[in-house]
């Protein structure tokens, strides 16, 4: 391979110019990603990864659903589609996904594999390694542990407001949480933060003084 294939291939988290915020959603998720993107302005600059517990066995109508909601760009993603700010992007049903060099890959679920599949746990991880602290990680209504994994910026929706708190519960139990509210709240303090980077870059504020509500114990 040549120096300059190599340096095709070869990508560093400074190269990210965009926040990627990825999102973990589960039992009850619906209403709250609605809520979440209801709230979120189409010119926020960064691009959001949806990643849901979703059955191989049902057609998924989330792109419809969310389109009601949001005037941003929808994708279902397929295997190597590159990540653009000011978009969403959906996983298909039966899929693991990870991000690479702002591609986005999938890898089929192995149904017959004995254990849990935690499909929002290994993206976020992927996200964290990709986009360092480009990288937004969000958990929403759900049950299970699943979304306790993350880089860069983690937050959870509050679990008072969520429809399964179990998913919400088990994010805040790793204690490495910055913010804790309801999606629209997340929504908010996620739009101030990624509009204004240079900013707080500048201050050198602590991040968690972006958060609507820091978390503490």
């Amino acid at each position: 391979m040549t120096s300059t294939s190599e340096n095709l291939l070869t990508h560093r988290k400074e190269d990210y110019d965009f926040f990627v915020v990825g999102i973990g959603a589960s039992a009850g998720g619906l209403r709250a990603l609605e809520e979440f993107f209801a709230n979120m302005p189409a010119d926020s600059g960064a691009a959001y990864v949806v990643v849901q517990h979703l059955s191989p066995d049902f057609k998924s109508l989330m792109k419809e659903l969310l389109g009601r909601t949001t005037r941003m760009e929808i994708f279902r993603v397929e295997d190597g589609m590159e990540i653009k700010p000011n978009c969403v992007y959906l996983i298909p049903p039966g899929q693991n996904l990870e991000v690479r060099n702002h591609r986005l890959q999938l890898q089929r679920q192995d149904r017959d594999r004995p254990g849990p599949n935690f499909p929002i746990d290994i993206f976020l991880q992927s996200l964290g390694e990709d986009a360092g602290e480009r990288a937004i990680g969000v958990v929403l209504s759900g049950t299970g542990r699943d979304g306790s994994e993350s880089g860069g910026i983690g937050m959870v929706q509050a679990p008072a407001t969520a429809e399964f708190d179990g998913m919400p519960h088990s994010a805040i139990a790793t204690r490495i949480i910055d913010s804790i509210g309801s999606p629209q709240e997340l929504a908010e303090v996620i739009y101030d933060f990624v509009k204004a980077p240079a900013n707080e870059e500048k201050n050198n504020e602590p991040r968690s003084k972006l958060a609507l509500d820091s978390f503490r114990l």
